[in-house]
């Protein structure tokens, strides 16, 4: 695994950030008329321009700071999704009961952070140290006195004593990041073209475990 940076992109750069989601799908379209479709990804794969969030000088200091101190392209490093960053709506506040982890069995201790999008299961890795809300068939259970969280890996770890039992539902609610990579090794940035309006270009792509 290549290393990462356990960092926050600058957060009010990322805000005005632009970019989503994307898959990767093939298409064939059939003599018959008819088509068909297979998803050559499992999961989806983040993309970001981070250029559109400067607003100011002191913004631009600060990426290339940031940016150099990642080596380019070669260090990981977590952010903040502008549009999709919570357990749930972006204005309703985290409650332990938005996303159902498991169930218990009275041995797995083990449970990671996932969002659901419909059927669409999506992993969590990077969840924002202390947003993590985690419940036991309702009950909100406390940290760490019932459970540690792994905030690079996104697992919860329930202690031998508070494991959740046979049939109990296991749900979190939490902030998150994304992890991500500069995906380019050199920026090209003029001040005078960022003073009269140009907003340079700061390609960032979400990385896969």
């Amino acid at each position: 695994m290549q290393p990462f940076h356990d960092f926050r992109f600058p957060l009010g750069v990322s805000f005005g950030a632009t970019g989503g989601p994307e898959w990767k799908n093939e298409i064939v379209a059939l003599t018959s008329g008819h088509e068909q479709r297979n998803a050559r990804w499992a999961s989806s794969r983040h993309h970001y321009d981070a250029g559109t969030g400067l607003r100011s000088l002191a913004d631009l200091e600060e990426v290339l700071g940031f940016f150099e101190a990642r080596c380019g392209s070669l260090l990981a490093f977590r952010f903040r999704d502008p549009f999709d960053h919570q357990s749930c709506a972006a204005d309703k506040p985290i409650a332990a009961t938005d996303q159902v982890l498991g169930q218990g069995d009275g041995k797995q201790a083990v449970f990671q952070l996932q969002k659901r999008y419909g059927d669409y299961q999506r992993t969590i890795s990077k969840p924002v140290p202390g947003s993590v809300r985690v419940a036991v068939g309702g009950i909100e259970k406390q940290e760490p006195a019932d459970f540690t969280v792994d905030v690079l890996t996104g697992q919860i770890v329930f202690k031998p004593d508070r494991i959740p039992p046979a049939g109990m539902s296991v749900t979190a609610g939490f902030a998150f990041d994304v992890p991500v990579r500069f995906d380019t090794d050199r920026l090209t940035i003029s001040v005078k073209s960022f003073k009269a309006g140009e907003i340079p270009t700061i390609p960032i792509i979400e990385v896969k475990a």
